[in-house]
């Protein structure tokens, strides 16, 4: 059965870019257009990795990974950051609500597969 991950970013053509890499990487892919749909799906079903973006409107990355934190089902589950941000300061309160990496757009799909599997395990 193939691995979840639920990817949130508010560009379409990102959430695009994200699902068919990791589909060709033979998972399955969620998508949420920012934050509130990402925490909504989250509560709805379980992934086994969440990939989100930063900047969203709404409700931001860093917000979202702290509300995620709070679901009991999402404990230990790894959360990596996709943006184009990648200051240190940043990085440092991502890491502190919970974030366990850091994936600088733009990005190539065998890279994001590359970490997603080396986060995973698998």
């Amino acid at each position: 059965m193939a691995r979840t991950i639920l990817a949130v970013d508010d560009s379409i053509s990102i959430r695009q870019m994200v699902k068919l890499a990791l589909s060709q990487g033979g998972y399955e892919v969620v998508s949420a257009e920012d934050g509130n749909d990402g925490l909504a799906k989250a509560r709805s079903c379980r992934a086994d990795m969440v990939i989100t973006d930063l900047n969203m409107p709404g409700m931001n990355g860093i917000s979202l990974i702290r509300e995620i934190r709070k679901l009991p089902a999402y404990t230990g589950v790894p959360i990596l950051f996709l943006s184009t941000e990648s200051d240190a300061g940043l990085k440092q309160e991502a890491k502190a609500a919970g974030a366990t990496g850091w994936i600088v757009k733009p990005f190539q799909g065998e890279q994001l597969v590359a970490a997603v599997r080396r986060v995973l395990g698998a």
